[in-house]
């Protein structure tokens, strides 16, 4: 954890006014923003210390931030790296903090916290220590404490003192277990803030204002007689309704490595039958318990490490201007290009939606309008920021339409030559030096771009279905895209909300490529006589999000067959690194379609029967074909479908296809529903029990119950063996 710090530098500024009001400022002078590191911990000891020392002289007390945000929460690099070893550490340093807390809020004077930007985590953990919060509603402004998010949970009486403040279901269901972050506004209707003001300039006024008017405040769960709202476990009427609790959660989860859930729930509920002080305590076991765990470790890199490096341009080449597009071309107006088109719109493009007929691109259009109505029914949407958002999205059958353009979004039917016709058309029709994008999903940009004439411009835009929903894109650098188009790629993935991540050319890119593995293993293990619901059960407590024969349904077998056999002519065609391997799989694909006419969910028949377009049970035509009585351990039936995603991964990495260990990551958790306990792909495998070295061994076992692809590549073996990580 770092070592013994000597010296500390002071993080917080005491200022007295003639009131006899202190205003503590957190600032840190070596970040730009403040987070509950060591020099934190050292100065917020020396404040509490001087007002139990001064405090005759002191009328209240005000917390305050210099910086944009209030407070950013925990120091995230301290907890990343913690380990069991580190377990006593972390339960003292717990301890502390709150303790300095719990000095705060019981000196005996009033405490208010005036919270002039975001407070996250640790932040408002500090806030909730005062006996009032006022908020500043300023433009980026949120609260709350997204903890869980990361794999951990609030170590600072968080859980505490939401839970006394709101009561054990609303603490945990609008608060805890699911992380939400909150404006100003909505903080003040759930309740974690009692007052908000427009501007920052109000921020201190306002708190002197509640230090004058109220100078005998207590927190509330310090009176004699209080009562946590909603009663607690001894509570006749709560007690009836405990079991939904864990219930609830158990639906929530599937059964998946979720540590901290779990955790929350069962510190907010044990934190009742307690008094305050002792709660604190179970507080911190809870909290020691998920930071020393790898869990946390995997899902810390993932969502604020990796996500950091990609959002803040680590993918994108530098040395060019931010980019903005104007006016999109996009083609084709099916269900991809229609929630292309609405994305861009929202984005502030104006899109130019083409079909071959103005009644498919108005289809195409009405998907937006059905998504607006939505939002307006919702209080999302003014109907007139709908009406906005719907003018700038012009369908249209005529290419002559398309003039001056400056990027095209080409979403046709999936082949080689559909699309080359595409851009063949526009192309000189477009804006000169219009960015050219593919949305496919497996298709060689370098070969697509075979079909134009500038193809430094011709890149590979992948979105994810459905667009509107999925946060995903990823861009497809082709043999001859020029850096200039890969930056103004990434910042129109920036521009239409997603998060982009950049790979190199190859057939099936990283993403499709990936997830194939993963359902021809569970496709495989139906063919060898492994039950349906078994498999499906693996899958969803293996931590994805669908299991894996729904997910097969849902993205159509007919499609699956089509992909893998295209697959197969184009690399046995290519030559490349790239090569071709025969799975079990396919064959299974290729009679369900063939033998029993069952193409998927869109055909209403798969390895699920359909009624109305809904799921209803597996087809009763499975047991039959396949059996459904062989039994392999339950680890090795969730481990081969994460083994079978991670080994390819290691090949795209070998054959240059990512380009960074973060976009695989964030690419196998946004794009294809990796498991995000993992951390992602690259994660899982840094991560796993013996680190790479017992990623190879276990490959290994897998290999030999299981079949020669889950042999480890010689890379991963060569790194395991100089006990390397990714």
């Amino acid at each position: 954890m770092g070592g013994k710090r000597v010296r500390t530098t002071n993080t917080i500024r005491w200022e007295q006014d003639a009131d006899g009001v202190v205003t503590l400022t957190l600032d840190d002078p070596q970040q730009s923003a403040n987070t509950m590191n060591a020099d934190y911990v050292a100065s917020m000891q020396n404040a509490v210390d001087r007002l139990v020392t001064e405090k005759e002289n002191i009328s209240g007390v005000i917390l305050a931030s210099a910086k944009k945000s209030f407070f950013a929460g925990g120091e995230l690099k301290d907890l990343i790296a913690a380990t069991h070893e580190d377990a006593a550490k972390i339960f003292e340093l717990g301890q502390k903090v709150k303790a300095q807390l719990r000095t705060l809020e019981t000196l005996g004077k009033p405490v208010v916290a005036a919270i002039n930007g975001a407070a996250l985590g640790g932040g408002l953990e500090i806030a909730l220590a005062a006996h009032h919060r006022i908020a500043a509603d300023t433009s980026g402004s949120v609260i709350g404490l997204p903890e869980v998010t990361l794999g951990l949970l609030p170590g600072g009486g968080g859980i505490v003192r939401t839970v006394r403040l709101m009561g054990i279901a609303d603490a945990t269901m609008k608060v805890l277990l699911q992380g939400q972050k909150y404006k100003p506004r909505k903080a003040l209707d759930v309740g974690l803030v009692h007052e908000v003001v427009d501007t920052v300039e109000e921020l201190i006024p306002a708190a002197k204002a509640w230090i004058a008017a109220n100078p005998e405040a207590v927190q509330p769960w310090d009176t004699p007689k209080y009562r946590i709202p909603g009663g607690t476990p001894t509570t006749p009427a709560f007690a009836a309704n405990l079991p939904a609790f864990p219930a609830n959660l158990r639906k929530q989860l599937k059964g998946a490595n979720f540590p901290a859930p779990r955790a929350i729930l069962a510190a907010a509920v044990e934190s009742t039958q307690v008094d305050f002080d002792t709660a604190l305590d179970i507080e911190s076991r809870y909290f020691t318990e998920v930071v020393t765990g790898q869990v946390s470790t995997n899902m810390i890199k993932a969502f604020f490490f990796d996500m950091g490096h990609i959002s803040s341009g680590g993918s994108r080449p530098a040395g060019f201007e931010k980019y903005t597009a104007q006016k999109v071309a996009v083609l084709g107006a099916g269900m991809m290009g229609a929630g292309i088109a609405y994305v861009c719109a929202r984005g502030g493009m104006n899109v130019v939606l083409k079909d071959v007929s103005v009644e498919a691109a108005e289809r195409g259009k009405s998907y937006s309008k059905s998504l607006t109505d939505k939002a307006v029914a919702r209080g999302q949407q003014t109907q007139e920021q709908a009406d906005a958002l719907l003018a700038k999205i012009t369908p249209t059958a005529e290419a002559a339409d398309l003039a001056g353009c400056d990027l095209v979004i080409e979403a046709v039917f999936e082949n080689v030559e559909v699309k080359q016709l595409a851009f063949a058309e526009i192309q000189d029709i477009v804006g000169s030096g219009a960015v050219l994008g593919s949305n496919t999903s497996t298709l060689p940009i370098t070969e697509l771009a075979e079909g134009v004439r500038s193809q430094e411009n011709f890149i590979g835009l992948h979105f994810f279905s459905p667009v509107d929903k999925m946060p995903l894109l990823e861009i497809i650098a082709g043999k001859n895209t020029s850096d200039e188009t890969l930056a103004k790629a990434f910042d129109i993935a920036v521009q239409i909300r997603k998060t982009p991540i950049v790979v190199n050319d190859s057939r099936g890119f990283f993403t499709s490529r990936v997830i194939g593995t993963f359902l021809n293993e569970a496709i495989a293990m139906l063919g060898e006589g492994i039950a349906a619901p078994s498999i499906e059960q693996a899958g969803l407590q293996a931590g994805y999000p669908a299991a894996p024969l729904q997910l097969a349904d849902e993205l159509n077998l007919t499609l699956m067959s089509k992909i893998q056999k295209e697959t197969k002519a184009g690399l046995e065609h290519d030559g490349g690194p790239q090569k071709y391997q025969h799975h079990a799989a396919y064959d299974i694909v290729d009679r369900m379609i063939e033998e029993f006419d069952r193409k998927g969910k869109l055909a209403g028949a798969g390895f699920y029967n359909y009624a109305d377009g809904h799921r209803t049970v597996f087809w009763e035509g499975l047991k039959e074909t396949f059996g459904g009585t062989t039994e392999i351990p339950f680890a090795d039936m969730q481990e081969r479908m994460l083994f079978a995603e991670s080994l390819e991964t290691v090949k795209c990495l070998d054959e240059g296809v990512l380009r960074s260990v973060e976009d695989a990551n964030i690419g196998s958790i946004l794009g294809i529903g990796f498991p995000a306990w993992t951390g992602g792909v690259i994660q899982y495998m840094n991560g796993y029990r013996g680190g790479l070295a017992g990623f190879v061994a276990r490959s290994r076992e897998l290999a030999a119950s299981y079949g020669e692809h889950f042999l480890p590549p010689a890379s991963l073996v060569a790194k395991a063996d100089k006990g390397e990580q990714f």
